[in-house]
C-alpha cells in the first residue's frame, strides 16, 4: 500500500509517462489489475492513447473509469442491496413533488418555486451539500453560523426544510449519484478487484472532499495509488503557497492526499517531478534546491520524448501567472495576438488562419484546436463560418432539450387541459410542428378561432356554430372548421380526465405520442436532417424520443403513486426536461476540436486558437452564484464546513484552467478578442492580452480584417460576403480608389462557372432602385372598375399613401378580425346609440331641447344594452373588461347627449337629419364626380348630423361629425386631401337642404367634429356640480371651422361672450376675432368648397389611372406609417435608393387658401 505523485508542467508528458509505465507492467503482470481514473469527458481518449501504446493494440487488465464508473463497477462485483440511483433529473423530479409538499413552510424560497429553472438552482444546492459531504445536521451549524445575515440564515432553514424533506422521501429508495461515492467507499474494502492493483488518477485538477474519502480507503486497499498533478518547474510541491499562487490548487491536493496517506498509514513512493527534454536555466536550478530540501522523497525525470515545441511556447509555460518573469528577448511568431471588430469576424479571421495553415504549412484539422471565453456566444458564428470555408470541426458541448419540437409537443399538449384550451396554448399546439394539421389548415381555424372568441375545453368538444362574416356565402366553410376541430380534438382526447396519480399520467401521455407516431414523425425529420448534411441535428432527433421515454420511466417509478393535478405533472415534466442534455460525438478523425477552457481536453495540438478574449470572458463574470449567492459564499467560507469555491477562488481556478489551456500548443498559439460583443456594445480586452504582452514586448496586436480582401477569400462560397458588400459600396459610390482593382479582380472570378447565376442576382440586388410605377390602366379597371364607388375615407387613405390604397381596396388585404372590443367597435356603437336616441325622442313627444336628464339617461342605457347583446357575437359579454365598457360608455353617451342639448339650446339651429346615408341622396350633384368619358365616381358616406337655421331668404347648415377621437380640423390637411370628409359632407349636406328649401339661399355656417368624451376636470379648490359642468362644457367644445359672419356666428352661439364653450370661436376687446379662432369667410368657404370638388375629382382619376405609389406621407410629426397596418407587407424601406416619404410642407392659412384658389 503506498501512495506516490507524478509532477509535472502542463504539455511535459506526465500522462503519457505513466500511461507508458501503465502498459508495460500490464503487459510483464497480466494477472495484476491497473485501474485508471479520469474525468467523465476523458474516458474515450485515455482509452484510445493507451490503446495506441500497447503494442499489442489491446488492453486487457487496464481499466479506464470515471468515479461514476468505478463506484459502478465495485458495487456490481460486491453486490448487496440495489438501490437505484437518483442522477440530475431524478433530483429535480423529486425536488418539485417535495417542494410542492412543503411550499407552505418556505417563507423565503417557496413563492419562486414556479419560476421556470428555480427548482434546478435548489437542485444544484442540495448537490453541492451532498458532493462536500455537508448532512442536514451540518446545515444547522450553517444556519447558526449565519445568524447575523438574517436573509442567508433565512434561505438556509429554508434549504435545510428541502433537503431534509427531499432525503427523507428517498431514504430506503433511491441514492444520489454523490451518495454513491459515500456508498463506494463503505463498499471498497469487500472487493476482491483491488487489493495488490494499481490505481491512477490523472487529469484532476483537486477532488471534492467525498472523492478524496474514497481515494483514502482506496490508499489501504490498492497495492498502489498513483496522482498525478501540475506543478511548474522550479516548484516545490510540498511547500504551501498561498491561494493566489497559480499551483496552489495543486499544492493544496498533494498535502490533502498525503495527510489522509499519513492518517491511514499507507506508505509513500518516491515522487515523480517529470520536466520537458528542453528544461534548463533557472527551472533546472530551483528543482535541484527543491530536492535537496526533498530529502530524496522526489526524483527528476526529464522527459526524452521531445514534443517539438517552440521556445517561446516553453518561456509561457515557465513565466505565465508567475510572479518573477522574465520578458522574452527578441522575435518570435509563436504567439500572435488578433483584434477583430466583432465575434462573426473575430470567428472569421480565425477560420482564415486555420486555412491558411492546412494549405501553407501541412497542418491537419486534427492538429488544431479552438477554446473560447464565450462557448455559447461563439459556437453559432463558428457553425455558420466554418461551414462557408469547408473547416471540419466539432464542438464539444451538451444541448439541452427544451426547445426540441417534441418537448414543445408535449407541454403543449398537456398546456390545453392544464389552461382549458385557452387560445395561446391551442395554436401553441397545433404549432408545435408534429400535430398533423397543415399549416394553412392551422390558419384557417385560428382565423375562426380569433373572430368567433373560441375558447374552453366545453367549445372544442362540441361543434362550432357561430358564423363568421365570411360564411354567410359559403356552407361548407363551417363544416371544414369542424373537420378540424374534431381531428385536433382525437389527437388529444386521451389526455383528458381529472385527478389521477402519476402513473395515471405518464399512460395517457404514453398513449398520446404512440397514437400520433410521435417516433416515426421524427424519424422523417432525422432523414431529413442527415441528407441535409446537418449531422448534429440528426443525432438530437435520433435520441430525443428514447431520452422522453427514460425521463417518463424515472417519472413512472420515482412517483408513480402519488395523487397530483395534472399542472403539478406538467410541471415536474417540465423540471425533468430542463436537466436532459444531448452530447454528441465528433463525426470524422480530421477535425478541429472547438471547446470551453474548462470543460475541454486538449492532448497533442500543435496549434491552438483562443477566441473571446475580453474582459467579461477572462475571467469569467460573477455569476449571480445560484440560491447561495457569491457574496454568501464568501462570508461561510469563515465557517468550518467546506462548500463549493467562492467568487475569489473560482477567479483562481479559472488563471489555472488557462494556464492548463495556453501551455498545450507545441507550434503556435493565437488570442483574439473583439471591439464590441454580438450585441453591439463595447467591450475591452481581458487582463490576459496585457499579461502576454509584458512576456513578449517585442510582440504587436494584429489586425487581420484589415487586409486586401483578396487575401481574405478561402473559397467561392465563403467570399460572396466580400462580393455582397464591395457591390453595395460600388453601386452607392462610396468605395475607396484604392479598393476598386481588388473589387473588380473579384467580381471577374464570379463571372465564371456555376458562380455567374450569383452574381447577377448579387448585381441586381445591389443596383436595385425604387421605381414608381402605374398599373396598366387595364388592370386598374379590371380592379375598381368604371364606375369608382369610393367612400371618402378612402380618398384620404389613397391621398396618406398610393400603396396602401392599392393593398386595403386594390388587393382587399385585411388585418385577421378578432372577437374583441376595439376603438372602431367603440365607435360604431357610440353612432348607432346616438341615432337610435334621436329615434326615440320622436317616439316619446321630446325635441333636443326639452327631454330630461334622467330620460337621456335610461334611455341611453337601454339602448346601449341592447346594442351590446347582438354586437360582434356578444363580445361585449365575453369579459369582465368589456362588460365594464358598457357601463363606461353608457356614462360618455349620457354626457354627450346633455351636452349637445346644452350647445343647441346656446344657438338657433335645430337638428334636421342624423345618420343621413349619401345612397338616400342619390340625385345630389356633389356626390356624383365625373372623371373622364365613361368614368365616374360616386361617393359613399353617411354624416352624423345636419342641423340647420333659417330666416326670410337663407337657410344656414351645420353639419357635426361625431368622433370618438380627438381629431383636430386642419386646413393644410385639406389642402392635401388627407381630411376631406367635413367638407364633402357639407357639399352635400348643402345640396339637401338647397332642395329642402327651395328659393332660399344654402348658406353653409360650421363643419365640426364633436368629440364623444366624459373628461374630468382637474381643480385646486372644490367645485359644485353645476361649476364642474361648466368646466366639463368647455373641455367638448366643438372643432372645426366656422363661418366668420357675426349674424351666422350668433345663431350658433347666442350667448357667446369673450370665448364659446360651443364653437372655436373667440372674441379680441374690439370684437373681432383672435388668432386662436377658427374661421372662414362664405367666400373662402366657397373656394375650400370648390378645391374639394376638384381633389376628389383629381384622387379618383389618379386611382383609374393605376397610381400605386409607394409614398407615405410625413407632416411634422403625422407619419403615414406610425399606425398604418400595411406597414409589415407593403416593403417600404427608406434606406432602399428611391424610396421616400412625401414629405408635405407645414402651410399657414394664408397660404393654403392662396394655394386653393390658383388656377
Amino acid at each position: 500500500m503506498s501512495l506516490q505523485f507524478y509532477f509535472g508542467p502542463s504539455g511535459a508528458g506526465k500522462s503519457r509517462t505513466i500511461y507508458e509505465e501503465i502498459t508495460r507492467r500490464a503487459e510483464e503482470n497480466p494477472k495484476q489489475n491497473f485501474l485508471i481514473i479520469v474525468p467523465d469527458q476523458f474516458t474515450m481518449e485515455t482509452q484510445k492513447e493507451l490503446v495506441l501504446l500497447n503494442g499489442k493494440g489491446g488492453i486487457l487488465n487496464i481499466d479506464v473509469l470515471s468515479f461514476g464508473r468505478l463506484g459502478h463497477r465495485i458495487l456490481e462485483e460486491v453486490g448487496g442491496q440495489e438501490i437505484p440511483v437518483l442522477d440530475d433529473t431524478g433530483k429535480s423530479l423529486v425536488l418539485q413533488k417535495v417542494a410542492a409538499n412543503l411550499k407552505q413552510e418556505l417563507p423565503v424560497l417557496g413563492s419562486f418555486l414556479h419560476r421556470q429553472g428555480y427548482i434546478h438552482e435548489v437542485k444544484s444546492a442540495i448537490s453541492e451539500f451532498l458532493q462536500y459531504g455537508i448532512g442536514t445536521g451540518d446545515v444547522e451549524k450553517l444556519i447558526a453560523f449565519a445568524q447575523k445575515r438574517g436573509a442567508l440564515a433565512q434561505k438556509l432553514k429554508d434549504l435545510e426544510t428541502l433537503y431534509k424533506g427531499f432525503m427523507e422521501y428517498i431514504h430506503g429508495n433511491f441514492i444520489t449519484t454523490e451518495e454513491k461515492l459515500d456508498v463506494l467507499g463503505r463498499s471498497l474494502h469487500k472487493s476482491k478487484l483491488l487489493p495488490g492493483s494499481v490505481a491512477v488518477f490523472d487529469g484532476f485538477t483537486g477532488f471534492t472532499p467525498i472523492q478524496a474519502r474514497v481515494i483514502g480507503e482506496l490508499m489501504g486497499l490498492c497495492g498502489e495509488v498513483i496522482v498525478t498533478l501540475t506543478m511548474g518547474a522550479g516548484e516545490d510541491p510540498y511547500v504551501q503557497d498561498g491561494e493566489q499562487r497559480l499551483f496552489y490548487l495543486s499544492k493544496k491536493t498533494a498535502a490533502d492526499l498525503s495527510r489522509l496517506a499519513e492518517n491511514g498509514r499507507v506508505g509513500r513512493k518516491r515522487d515523480v517531478f517529470v520536466l520537458p527534454r528542453r528544461t534548463e536555466g533557472p527551472e533546472t536550478d530551483k528543482m535541484s534546491a527543491a530536492l535537496s530540501r526533498g530529502e530524496g522523497r522526489m526524483e527528476i525525470l526529464q522527459n526524452p520524448a521531445d514534443n517539438g515545441k517552440a521556445c517561446a511556447l516553453c518561456h509561457l509555460e515557465n513565466n505565465l501567472f508567475r510572479y518573477r518573469t522574465r520578458p522574452w528577448e527578441g522575435e518570435q511568431q509563436a504567439i500572435r495576438i488578433f483584434e477583430t471588430t466583432a465575434p462573426r469576424e473575430e470567428v472569421h479571421q480565425a477560420g482564415l488562419e486555420i486555412c491558411r495553415l492546412v494549405r501553407e504549412e501541412g497542418l491537419a484539422f486534427r492538429d488544431i484546436a479552438i477554446i473560447m471565453g464565450d462557448l455559447e456566444g461563439y459556437a453559432p458564428h463558428v457553425e455558420t463560418e466554418f461551414a462557408k470555408m469547408g473547416i471540419p470541426c466539432y464542438i464539444d458541448r451538451t444541448r439541452g432539450i427544451v426547445l426540441n419540437p417534441m418537448i414543445e409537443y408535449i407541454k403543449s399538449a398537456l398546456g390545453l387541459y392544464v389552461r382549458d384550451f385557452s387560445y395561446e396554448t391551442v395554436f401553441h399546439y397545433l404549432r408545435s410542428g408534429l400535430a398533423d394539421l397543415s399549416w394553412e389548415e392551422v390558419d384557417r381555424l385560428e382565423n375562426y378561432c380569433l373572430q368567433t372568441g373560441v375558447k374552453g375545453y366545453r367549445s372544442y368538444s362540441r361543434l362550432f356554430t357561430r358564423k363568421t362574416s365570411d360564411m354567410e356565402k359559403d356552407e361548407e366553410a363551417l363544416l371544414e372548421i369542424n373537420s378540424l376541430r374534431q381531428r385536433m380534438m382525437e389527437q388529444v382526447e386521451m389526455l383528458h380526465g381529472g385527478k389521477g396519480t402519476v402513473r395515471e399520467y405518464v399512460d395517457r401521455l404514453y398513449d398520446f405520442l404512440v397514437t400520433n407516431q410521435v417516433q416515426q414523425k421524427l424519424a422523417v425529420w432525422q432523414e431529413r436532417f442527415e441528407a441535409s448534411g446537418e449531422l448534429v441535428r440528426a443525432k438530437e432527433y435520433a435520441q430525443i424520443y428514447r431520452l422522453v421515454m427514460e425521463l417518463l420511466d424515472q417519472i413512472y417509478a420515482l412517483l408513480g403513486d402519488e395523487t397530483i393535478s395534472l399542472k403539478e405533472f406538467l410541471e415536474i415534466l417540465e423540471a425533468g426536461f430542463g436537466e436532459i442534455q444531448v452530447g454528441t460525438i465528433p463525426q470524422n478523425v480530421d477535425r478541429v476540436l472547438v471547446g470551453d477552457m474548462e470543460r475541454t481536453r486538449l492532448k497533442q495540438v500543435k496549434v491552438l486558437f483562443f477566441l473571446g478574449v475580453n474582459d467579461g470572458n477572462i475571467p469569467k463574470a460573477a455569476s449571480k452564484g445560484g440560491i447561495i449567492s457569491d457574496m454568501d459564499r464568501e462570508f461561510l467560507r469563515e465557517s468550518q464546513l467546506e462548500l463549493a469555491p467562492s467568487p475569489r477562488q473560482q477567479m483562481y481556478i479559472q488563471r489555472f484552467y488557462l494556464y492548463l489551456n495556453m501551455t498545450k500548443p507545441s507550434q503556435r498559439l493565437y488570442l483574439t478578442y473583439s471591439k464590441v460583443n454580438n450585441g453591439g456594445k463595447s467591450i475591452r480586452p481581458a487582463y490576459l492580452v496585457e499579461v502576454v504582452r509584458r512576456l513578449y514586448p517585442g510582440m504587436a496586436v494584429e489586425h487581420p480584417q484589415l487586409r486586401s480582401p483578396l487575401e481574405q477569400i478561402v473559397t467561392r462560397q465563403e467570399g460572396v460576403g466580400y462580393l455582397a458588400a464591395g457591390l453595395r459600396e460600388y453601386a452607392e459610390g462610396i468605395m475607396p480608389k484604392e479598393r476598386l482593382q481588388d473589387f473588380f479582380t473579384i467580381y471577374q472570378v464570379y463571372g465564371e462557372g456555376e458562380m455567374q447565376e450569383v452574381r447577377r442576382f448579387l448585381t441586381e440586388t445591389a443596383f436595385k432602385r425604387y421605381r414608381d410605377e402605374n398599373l396598366p390602366a387595364m388592370v386598374a379597371r379590371a380592379l375598381y372598375g368604371v364606375q369608382l364607388e369610393s367612400s371618402v375615407t378612402r380618398l384620404e387613405t389613397f391621398a396618406a399613401c398610393a400603396y396602401r390604397h392599392f393593398l386595403q381596396y386594390g388587393l382587399s388585404l385585411r388585418e385577421r378580425r378578432e372577437f374583441s372590443f376595439e376603438s372602431v367597435d367603440m365607435g360604431n356603437l357610440y353612432h348607432e346609440t346616438l341615432e337610435l336616441f334621436a329615434e326615440k325622442l320622436a317616439e316619446n313627444h321630446y325635441t333636443w331641447f326639452d327631454f330630461t336628464e334622467e330620460f337621456a339617461r335610461r334611455t341611453v342605457m337601454e339602448i346601449l344594452e341592447a346594442e351590446a347583446a347582438s354586437y360582434g357575437n356578444t363580445v361585449l359579454y365575453a369579459s369582465a373588461r368589456n362588460e365594464y365598457a358598457v357601463t363606461r360608455m353608457g356614462r360618455i353617451l349620457t354626457r354627450t347627449v346633455l351636452t349637445l342639448q346644452r350647445q343647441l339650446r346656446r344657438g338657433s339651429f335645430v337638428p334636421e337629419s342624423f345618420e343621413l346615408s349619401f345612397q338616400y341622396a342619390d340625385n345630389l350633384d356633389s356626390i356624383h364626380v365625373a372623371l373622364s368619358k365613361g368614368e365616374k365616381m360616386r361617393l359613399q358616406g353617411r354624416i352624423d348630423r345636419i342641423d340647420i337655421a333659417s330666416d326670410q331668404d337663407s337657410v344656414y347648415v351645420k353639419v357635426i361629425d361625431y368622433k370618438s377621437g380627438n381629431k383636430k380640423f386642419d386646413l393644410a390637411a385639406l389642402y392635401y386631401g388627407l381630411q376631406l370628409q367635413l367638407v364633402v359632407y357639407m357639399n352635400a349636406a348643402m345640396e339637401v337642404e338647397a332642395k329642402r328649401h327651395p328659393g332660399k339661399e344654402a348658406v353653409p355656417a360650421a363643419l365640426l367634429y364633436y368629440h364623444i368624451d366624459d373628461p374630468s376636470v382637474e381643480t385646486p379648490v372644490e367645485l359644485s356640480p353645476e361649476e364642474i359642468d361648466e368646466q366639463i362644457a368647455k373641455k367638448l367644445r366643438m372643432h372645426g371651422v366656422v363661418n366668420s359672419e357675426p349674424y351666422v356666428v350668433g345663431l350658433l352661439d347666442g350667448q357667446m361672450g369673450d370665448r364659446s364653450d360651443v364653437i372655436p370661436v373667440e372674441r379680441k376687446k374690439d370684437g373681432s376675432f383672435s388668432a386662436r379662432s377658427s374661421v372662414l369667410s362664405s367666400q373662402e368657404l366657397k373656394t375650400v368648397s370648390d378645391y374639394v370638388s376638384r381633389k376628389i375629382a383629381e384622387i379618383g382619376r389618379e386611382i383609374l389611372d393605376g397610381r400605386i405609389s409607394l409614398n407615405p406621407y410625413e407632416k411634422g410629426n403625422e407619419e403615414a406609417c406610425s399606425y398604418c397596418a400595411y406597414k409589415k407587407v407593403c416593403g417600404f424601406e427608406p434606406a432602399m435608393p428611391g424610396c421616400s416619404k412625401n414629405r408635405l410642407e407645414e402651410l399657414d392659412k394664408e397660404e393654403v387658401l392662396r394655394r386653393m384658389d390658383a388656377p
